[in-house]
């Protein structure tokens, strides 16, 4: 029996090259790969001299040779294959240990492998006879089943290949990425997709526990260096939620700032000088909708806030680290998720499924800005105002249309969200600030169509607006701005979320 083997994650490849020594299993090997084999002692056959010529090309020629291809390739079944063995002096190959660089990290042509790859979709092509391992995960079972049966079993060859291929497959997205990076085109939108993600997690059920649900990642998600230090496994809406509350908090700007999440809408969201006190402002803005919801803030999570949000029905908790003694304080709830994560990081496109393919839209991406803003009333917003203005329109950014959204001192007191119309939104929002609006601002994620949007949030005690602006009525919304004393600015773009 032999084994080639040409790895760039060399982790376990020593161990592995010395098991299968002891095996009687030959070693061929080449590069890097053959030099840790043979600085352990172990003996390897260079695949130069297994093929007859050496590495050329600057190292772009290494396993590109017949006897290396017809040495996997072969149909060990068929008789012609076997004859044209025999008549080439082809040695038949085994198994194929190889796995490649991560392109992604830095890439070049350079490292745009063409032997590996050759190799490894060789291997993966004829499992009927040939073993490939990508995944030094593999290596224990692999072993195994060699030292137990002398050979490994076809479901064992077929798994392997799938995930061999799979290796490949994310090999060449991430070229296609790069060069789509590298593009001179201005179009955001690459003129094709091609995704590949590994299943990082499994869930308890999906959406409904009739249903399964697992998480996949591209490979740079803050979820997959995430640690959870208690409670129940992740659901899927208890991901789908904690991804909304962790990207809400850290997208209100640079001030201590926490929010509570329910079905991917925001029932509480404020910033303070202290996140303790963000927190409790946050679950102040509606307290019956909080019960059961995710809370995330941008600090570490001391005693003081861990012991205020203990009481609290909460379905996960993440912040980016933990002061000494409140992760004790919080997994003395056992059903608490308590989760620690990195920042998240802004993804360019945005993916969302329908039947048959895929809508994709570049990031929504807020920023604020006074300079950009248009002062469209006869009074300009108060220093005050504006960063209640700032607040509200990056909660509603993040509230599902159609929203209102009312802020008094950096505290949201009232979310309208996911109305059929803007009055209902408004409404809602008024009812649920209960008079805690007065003297706050109001956003609304897309333009009052009438007037009657503009005079609910004067009715709530609102004295300033932030709106896209873009109405035939622009003109009407103003004047009733004006009429009621309030300061409202455009800011020209949009913010719908559905």
């Amino acid at each position: 029996m032999r084994a080639l083997l040409s790895v760039y994650d060399k982790t376990g490849i020593v161990d592995l090259a010395r098991r299968l020594h002891e095996l009687g299993v030959e070693l061929v090997s080449s590069g890097g790969t053959a030099r840790a084999i043979s600085d352990a002692g172990l003996p390897v056959v260079d695949v130069a001299e297994f093929t007859g010529y050496p590495a050329m090309l600057g190292h772009r020629v290494v396993t590109l040779h017949p006897k290396v291809h017809g040495g996997i390739l072969a149909d060990r079944d068929d008789p012609a294959h076997r004859a044209d063995l025999e008549t080439y002096d082809i040695s038949l190959i085994d198994i194929v240990v190889g796995n490649l660089y991560p392109f992604g990290t830095d890439p070049s042509v350079e490292l745009i492998d063409i032997g590996g790859p050759a190799m490894v979709r060789a291997a993966a092509k004829n499992f009927a006879h040939v073993a490939v391992v990508v995944d030094p995960g593999d290596y224990d079972e692999v072993l195994g089943e060699l030292a137990l049966k002398g050979k490994l079993s076809l479901g064992l060859r077929r798994r392997l290949a799938r995930k061999a291929f799979a290796h490949t497959a994310a090999y060449d997205a991430a070229i296609v990425d790069w060069f789509d990076a590298a593009s001179e085109s201005d179009d955001p939108l690459p003129a094709s997709l091609h995704l590949a993600a590994t299943r990082a997690q499994s869930l308890r059920y999906g959406e409904n526990p009739h249903q399964v649900g697992a998480r996949y990642s591209f490979g740079d998600s803050c979820w997959d260096a995430a640690t959870q230090h208690g409670g129940k496994e992740m659901s899927y809406l208890n991901v789908y939620d904690a991804d909304a509350a962790w990207r809400l908090a850290w997208s209100l700007g640079d001030a201590p700032a926490a929010v509570v999440i329910k079905h991917a809408n925001p029932c509480g969201a404020a910033v303070a000088d202290d996140i303790t006190t963000a927190y409790r402002r946050a679950h102040e803005c509606d307290p019956t909708s909080a019960f059961g919801g995710i809370v995330a803030v941008n600090r570490p999570m001391p005693v003081a806030l861990a012991e205020a949000l203990a009481p609290v029905f909460t379905e996960v908790v993440i912040a980016p680290d933990y002061e000494p003694g409140a992760i004790e304080v919080l997994t003395e709830k056992k059903n608490l998720r308590v989760l620690t994560a990195r920042p998240p990081r802004p993804s360019a496109l945005e993916l969302r499924s329908i039947e048959g393919g895929l809508l994709v839209q570049s990031t929504d991406s807020v920023s604020f800005d006074r300079s950009t803003c248009t002062v469209v009333t006869d009074r300009a917003p108060t220093d005050a105002e504006w960063l209640d203005l700032e607040v509200a329109w990056r909660v509603a950014a993040r509230v599902t249309s159609n929203t209102i959204v009312l802020v008094k001192d950096g505290q949201a007191v009232g979310i309208g969200a996911g109305q059929q119309n803007r009055r209902d939104a408004g409404r809602i929002a008024a009812e649920k600030a209960a008079g805690r609006a007065a003297g706050g601002a109001c956003a609304s994620d897309a333009f009052f169509p009438f007037r009657d949007g503009l005079d609910a949030a004067a009715e709530a005690g609102a004295t300033a607006v932030i709106q896209p602006g873009g109405s035939i009525r622009d003109d009407e919304v103003i004047a009733a701005a004006n009429e009621a004393g309030m300061a409202m600015v455009f800011t020209g773009e949009r913010h719908f979320k559905h």
